[in-house]
């Protein structure tokens, strides 16, 4: 795994083989951050990465900036895997909750610009996911919900759904909460 830009761009992380993970592709990312990089100024965001699996979106993130990141998986695993790699890229805006994100999505805290969900593609309640994120509230103003599924995947629910752009056998389902930028 890679990261593709910013102040940490092209230092590859070894994720242990033992983590219960399907990072994101280089290609997939390239083609999302290219798309969030004309909406969004990265020092200026929250973000938060459900089943953040080894990091991999939020290292990018914190790679172009952004400080304010919290990542979620119910592997203590990869809980642990992000902590101590965002201590050694000196990424101190991270910030790690080991959850059941179904769980977590229940219990609202705080908003966030940015929304990215990367669960299992086998998962079959990961559908549920938008419903969640709005029922709870957690995109500010202008927010938005970033899913991450296979592309034949079908989308049911089509609410608050601006566009769906497919990498591969991979496709990024962007929803957002309100006006575009």
């Amino acid at each position: 795994m890679r990261i593709i830009s910013g102040t940490k761009g092209g230092i590859i992380i070894h994720a242990p083989a033992k983590l219960p993970v399907r990072p994101t592709t280089d290609y997939a990312k390239t083609g999302i951050f290219n798309i969030l990089n004309n909406h969004f100024d990265f020092e200026e965001i929250s973000v938060l990465d459900l089943f953040s699996g080894t990091g991999n979106i939020s290292y990018e993130f914190a790679s172009r900036g952004c400080r304010d990141i919290y990542c979620v998986d119910t592997s203590a695993s990869c809980v642990n895997f992000i902590r101590e790699t965002s201590l050694k890229l000196g990424f101190d805006g991270i910030r790690t909750i080991k959850s059941d994100v179904f769980r977590f999505l229940k219990s609202p805290q705080r908003k966030f610009d940015i929304v990215f969900a990367d669960p299992p593609f086998d998962m079959k309640e990961s559908a549920d996911i938008p419903d969640l994120v709005f029922q709870g509230d957690w995109l500010k103003e202008d927010g938005w919900l970033i899913f991450e599924h296979q592309s034949k995947f079908q989308l049911i629910n089509t609410k608050n759904l601006k566009e769906t752009r497919h990498y591969g056998n991979c496709a990024f389902s962007i929803f957002t909460s309100g006006d575009t930028h």
